[in-house]
């Protein structure tokens, strides 16, 4: 049997019975989170919000770290078993003072979702110098996961579960120039590489991490409307991209493929509470299901396998511990 996902030695579906629209309530049934405690980044809106909700209706005590506290309070108003603390993904200190708070209570963590993020936006750096889609999307679920990993450790059984994108299919991840320092910003580049870097991630941490009971995944939730996450997106972009005529209207054939919320929330909720994922890791989901290995000369479904190569992911992790001045030791 094989031990790790490296070169998609794993990837392929495994029968969970659901599909494409099956929806977080769905994929949660029967499954009961009394005692577990969850921390899901960008939990108080779109699918973040879905997947707060699911996991707290199933028992488990849900935090959420968010940069506008009030905004979320109000979100989850009336909503039993969550709590909300103040964290900014896109600076590094204070990722560090909101784990340092959780460490500090003696609790294990059972699931962690990394599941904010930011797309096609502008040329944008943080106050390290590190491209904003980069920082957000990929180099703070590193950081955020190094510096839980003991609470991950005394849950004796967790869960990280890394939200990706079919984007990643944009753009392998440039090891010479992550930060578009020589090279002109482009943002799609920057967005794929962004979430290459979260599927390798994913591949690597479960590898290192697995005989610590804690297993990793990476996913795609789909395209899905009603979310804030291309609100910095131009229309012509979305041209671009082939979502909308040169009028400015969705096409109706991309509008019968976009998921609801509920259904787009599904995989993140099934990657952190299936049983089927118990013994099997770095694996990257879509549709909740394990999701096929796709031929690099095409873009549509499944995972690229230079997101999912072991030497990849060995010099992502060594690079990402030079970007955010931090080991990740996993002893």
């Amino acid at each position: 049997m094989k031990q790790n996902n490296y070169q998609g030695a794993l990837q392929k579906p495994i029968g969970s019975g659901f599909s494409a629209t099956s929806t977080a309530a769905e994929v949660i049934k029967g499954i009961d989170l009394t005692g577990k405690i969850a921390i899901i980044t960008g939990g108080n809106t779109g699918i973040g919000l879905e997947t707060t909700r699911t996991l707290a209706a199933a028992g488990a005590t849900v935090l959420v770290p968010a940069r506008d506290t009030e905004k979320a309070k109000k979100n989850f108003q009336g909503t039993a078993n969550v709590e909300i603390a103040p964290m900014d993904l896109m600076n590094p200190d204070s990722i560090d003072a909101f784990a340092e708070k959780f460490l500090a209570s003696g609790s294990p963590l059972h699931i962690l979702i990394n599941n904010a993020g930011i797309m096609w936006v502008p040329l944008r750096r943080n106050s390290r110098g590190i491209e904003s889609q980069l920082a957000t999307n990929y180099l703070a679920q590193f950081r955020l996961t190094a510096r839980l990993w003991g609470a991950l450790q005394k849950a004796n059984g967790a869960r990280v579960v890394n939200v990706s994108s079919s984007g990643h299919q944009f753009a392998p991840f440039h090891f010479d120039d992550p930060n578009f320092v020589n090279r002109e910003y482009e943002t799609l580049q920057a967005y794929g590489q962004s979430k290459t870097a979260v599927n390798l991630f994913s591949l690597e941490l479960d590898n290192r991490a697995k005989s610590y009971h804690v297993r990793a995944s990476s996913l795609h939730p789909g395209n899905i409307g009603g979310t804030e996450l291309a609100r910095d997106a131009s229309l012509e972009l979305f041209q671009k991209m082939g979502f909308f005529d040169a009028d400015g209207n969705l096409l109706p054939e991309v509008a019968a493929s976009l998921k609801t919320i509920p259904q787009g929330a599904a995989t993140s909720v099934w990657c952190a509470t299936s049983p089927l994922l118990d013994n099997i890791g770095g694996v990257y989901c879509e549709d909740a299901d394990v999701a096929v290995l796709s031929s690099d000369a095409s873009m549509s479904g499944g995972v690229k396998s230079y997101s999912l190569d072991e030497s990849n992911a060995k010099r992502l992790w060594k690079s990402s511990e030079e970007m955010t001045g931090i080991t990740f030791n996993i002893d």
